[in-house]
């Protein structure tokens, strides 16, 4: 089912998310939600903070839905390691339309749980390395934004409050 996606300005973003500790069918049901929710965005990954959600659940898909063996169900994810930076432009599917170049890892190694609370080991390179940090971030309360320099971020939010103030946000 789709799931309305919270915009940025939702106090529920900036929260620390709290483990996930009950893998059953209510969390394949989230799972489930989230996927929806992000193929019909269209989305590469989305956090259950982003849907109101205050759990360290996310699910990343790179292919967007065409090769069901590219999902990826990531809860209670913690960095073993990280290497290198790239540079690229980055979005959110809380701050629809607005883009911008964020320095994230060129590898990362992550440590997490499946669906059945299965332990598991992800070593990314890239795209998934981004969209991993992306997504783990949204974890601990951060947004891509605040990885923008304080000019940026102004202008962006200043932007956003133009469209809440149109009753466009």
């Amino acid at each position: 089912m789709i799931v309305p996606i919270l915009k940025y300005g939702a106090p529920e973003l900036r929260t620390t998310s709290e483990k996930v500790d009950a893998f059953d069918g209510e969390l394949e049901k989230i799972v489930q939600n989230l996927f929806d929710t992000m193929y019909g965005s269209p989305g590469i990954g989305l956090a259950a903070a982003q849907i109101g959600l205050n759990l360290q659940l996310a699910t990343i898909d790179l292919s967007v839905g065409e090769d069901a063996d590219k999902r990826i169900i990531l809860c209670n994810p913690e960095i073993i390691s990280v290497e290198g930076e790239q540079k690229s432009d980055e979005g959110c599917l809380s701050i629809p339309d607005f883009t911008d170049t964020v320095t994230r890892p060129l590898k990362m190694t992550v440590r997490g749980f499946n669906l059945q609370g299965e332990e598991f080991t992800i070593d990314a390179e890239g795209l998934l390395a981004r969209c991993l940090s992306h997504e783990i971030d949204h974890m601990n309360g951060v947004l891509f934004i605040d990885h923008l320099s304080p000019l940026k971020r102004t202008l962006i939010r200043n932007k956003i409050k133009k469209l809440a103030k149109a009753g466009e946000w």
